[in-house]
């Protein structure tokens, strides 16, 4: 079986995995080799968005990303939205906005989400709309998600 050694930045650490075979997939990487559980793999073949990470700022679906494809480079999973005991902006909106139901689409929402607001600091209901569509709920109906969205702009924007 073929294998590489596969170094990235996760949640701003260093990782070094050595051996990794080459069909792993990150989201594979992340969650066995990496400990880090909040990236989901739903569908496995890049509809559910449940599995989304942020790869060099941008939001992929890791079940479709080979690992040593992300070589080199940085990934942000939900796990590195919060600092210490802090929730990032989002993650607060949600909680406050009843977002969250079954919560397996909610890691992959919120990358989503925050891969859209670091490229336009006030989107657009329909823009957010627009970012999330590769995020499927089963729970919410979206409603939430898109008023938790909303509820983050408004709170960032606001001076500290």
């Amino acid at each position: 079986m073929k294998e590489r050694n596969v170094t990235l930045r996760i949640n701003g650490e260093a990782h070094v995995f050595n051996h990794v075979p080459v069909h792993k997939t990150l989201v594979q990487l992340l969650r066995d080799d990496a400990g880090l559980m909040g990236t989901k793999e739903g569908c496995g073949e890049g509809d559910c968005g449940a599995c989304t990470v942020l790869l060099d700022g941008e939001p992929v679906n890791s079940c479709l990303v080979l690992a040593s494809e992300a070589d080199g480079k940085e990934v942000l999973t939900v796990e590195g939205l919060s600092r210490e005991w802090e929730l990032h902006p989002l993650q607060q909106a949600f909680v406050e906005e009843g977002a969250v139901q079954c919560g397996y689409c909610i890691p992959g929402m919120l990358l989503a989400a925050k891969a859209l607001l670091d490229a336009n600091p006030s989107p657009t209901e329909a823009e957010i709309r627009g970012a999330i569509a590769g995020n499927l709920c089963r729970c919410t109906g979206y409603v939430r998600i898109v008023q938790a969205i909303q509820s983050a702009v408004a709170s960032m924007s606001r001076p500290r």
